[in-house]
């Protein structure tokens, strides 16, 4: 559920942008392959990327999971957080969309670090625990929204017991409000509210944004909390 974007939101977002120099060459980069790639536009926005690697940074990450890569631009902006020796995973169902995301990560310097799979989401997430990775200091949850709850039970096994967990488009333009929805997305987001409450190791809050991407916003949930 999209909602335009006003044209103050998106003064905003390019005044902090500027103010902050948010997207610096290989970010830049990241985005114009990805444009250039054809893949959609629904990548988080510099400030969002911005917060990402804040957040990131706040938690000191050794190992990092991101569900959703799209053109690697989150990647970059968690990836720049790992601690010395730290790796990311990241799990994208699209080859095209993995292939675009790994070359500019590799451009970013930050190739190393990263490993990015073609895969199904909950496949991928039953790979990594078959091979013992883990814990996850910090999982970003970017994958599509009707499943969301099904993603987070199945990562709680592969999660810190101090793990960061953010989620992001929880919002959908208000209507994770709206209790008649029969949007497969709002049911989703929804649905992982309810397990987030119930969950007695999470504590949890949802945020809502506006911006370039419109109003949406993301759930945070630390476990241990």
């Amino acid at each position: 559920m999209a909602t335009p974007a006003r044209p103050e939101w998106l003064a905003v977002d390019r005044y902090v942008g500027d103010v902050f120099a948010l997207q610096d060459a290989a970010l830049a980069q990241a985005a114009q392959a990805a444009a250039r790639a054809g893949l959609p536009d629904i990548a988080v926005s510099a400030p969002q990327g911005r917060l990402l690697e804040l957040l990131a940074r706040l938690r000191r990450p050794h190992l990092i999971l991101e569900l959703g890569t799209l053109g690697g631009y989150s990647t970059i902006c968690l990836a720049r957080a790992l601690e010395g020796g730290g790796r990311l995973f990241s799990l994208e169902l699209s080859e095209h969309h993995a292939d675009v995301a790994r070359q500019s990560v590799a451009a970013a310097g930050l190739g190393e670090l990263v490993e990015i799979r073609t895969t199904p989401a909950l496949e991928g997430i039953a790979a990594l625990a078959a091979e013992g990775q883990g814990p996850f200091d910090l999982i970003f949850f970017d994958a599509d929204k009707a499943p969301m709850g099904d993603y987070f039970l199945a990562c709680l096994p592969l999660a810190a017991p101090d793990a960061l967990l953010i989620f992001d488009n929880t919002v959908r333009g208000g209507g994770l409000a709206d209790e008649a929805s029969s949007d497969p997305s709002v049911l989703g987001v929804r649905r992982l509210h309810e397990l987030l409450a119930a969950e007695p190791r999470v504590r949890a809050t949802t945020i809502q944004t506006v911006g370039d991407k419109g109003h949406d916003g993301l759930t945070l949930a630390l476990l241990g909390g």
